[in-house]
């Protein structure tokens, strides 16, 4: 039987096995030997799909009965938690002229950055046996196998420090009613200057409840051992996830984008890409900041005020304070009116206001004009 086959079957549902509606409602030993455990490698590198494929294992596999640890990579991208900011999180405006994505995952704890260099690890369990620490464990007592020398520990905060100081690893998790998935990230050879860059805030006056992310100074683990290679560390860590669990599993590759292994899938990613689950989850905000005004035919120079109420991603309310001598109070109230109810996006904040400008000409134009790119400026 090919692994795809297997896999269908195992993920499915197999010959003899009842299904339910929302997730295999029978013990899964058909793949994986004699053990309850399953080690899966995603082909993909698309980070909306494998956090589509974490969600769709924790909704259609019984984890009471099955535990996975699941490898993945993504092309570059950006993470943050559930309960997050992406304008205080990450420097937006560096991403999109990079053509580098946001993506929200359904987990919390704060923002990572993605890349080929980075690995990440999907513990699944039953909701009973959710264990952090022990998921932890495996990772270390992998490292130490493959080079004693790394000096790596775990955390109470649930990161993996090498030397005491440089951080490796990162950790999130979610749990059900009755499941579990915990997830940690692994830093092999990421981009370090890429990630710095990155993982900046877009708006700095922004005032919220959001989870912060707490910064750390990260190294690589090439760093510190040169030679360590890809297929090694995979090995190393599906051996020691077998050793520490009692499980006998081979890892097997498995591909997301495969509707007939996982079939409603490709609906999941469809939300996770949408502006409404990546910006418009975002907890409630407050933006108060100074604008600097300018008058580019005379060089005058002045100052305003924004503030900005934003919910779901949308404007709310919205305040300038624009003196009457640079701007008539009408044109900064018409400004003020068209942008709530808009989304909290300098796109569409700059296609909302060309009408309005071109309702002006000569010395308004140039000020108005200038007001509008202050404020798209303050939305990062």
């Amino acid at each position: 039987m090919s692994h795809i086959s297997r896999t269908v079957s195992l993920l499915r549902g197999c010959p003899g096995v009842r299904r339910c509606q929302t997730r295999t409602c029978s013990s899964l030993t058909a793949f994986g030997g004699d053990g309850s455990g399953l080690v899966l490698l995603s082909r993909s590198t698309d980070v909306y799909q494998n956090l589509a494929l974490e969600d769709w294992i924790d909704a259609n596999v019984d984890l009471q009965q099955r535990s996975i640890l699941l490898l993945w990579r993504n092309r570059p991208a950006v993470v943050i938690g559930r309960h997050q900011n992406p304008w205080t999180e990450c420097n937006l405006p560096v991403m999109r002229r990079a053509g580098i994505p946001l993506a929200r995952r359904r987990s919390g704890g704060g923002t990572v950055f993605h890349d080929l260099g980075n690995l990440n690890l999907t513990f699944f369990a039953s909701k009973k046996a959710y264990d952090r620490q022990r998921n932890l464990k495996v990772v270390t007592e992998a490292l130490r196998t493959l080079r004693p020398e790394l000096d790596v520990q775990a955390t109470d905060r649930l990161d993996i420090l090498l030397k005491g100081r440089y951080k490796i690893s990162g950790s999130a998790s979610r749990l059900s009613r009755k499941s579990s998935y915990h997830h940690c990230t692994l830093l092999h050879s990421a981009d370090r200057a890429a990630l710095a860059t990155m993982l900046r805030p877009s708006c700095a006056t922004i005032h919220s409840n959001a989870t912060p992310s707490v910064p750390s100074p990260v190294a690589n683990l090439v760093d510190h051992a040169p030679s360590l290679q890809w297929e090694e560390l995979l090995d190393a860590l599906a051996d020691q996830y077998n050793s520490e669990f009692g499980f006998s599993s081979a890892a097997t590759f498995v591909n997301p984008a495969d509707e007939l292994v996982f079939p409603g899938l490709s609906r999941a990613v469809t939300e996770l890409r949408s502006w409404e689950w990546m910006f418009g989850k975002t907890p409630k905000f407050s933006i108060q900041t100074p604008l600097d005004l300018r008058d580019d035919w005379s060089s005058a120079r002045s100052s305003g005020r924004l503030h900005m109420e934003v919910k779901n991603g949308v404007i709310e309310s919205c305040e300038l304070d624009i003196p009457a001598d640079w701007l008539p109070q009408q044109l900064s109230g018409e400004l003020s009116s068209l942008l709530v109810g808009e989304r909290f996006c300098p796109h569409w904040t700059a296609a909302g206001v060309s009408a309005l400008l071109r309702s002006e000409s000569g010395e308004l134009h140039n000020r108005l004009h200038n007001l509008c790119d202050a404020v798209v400026s303050a939305m990062g």
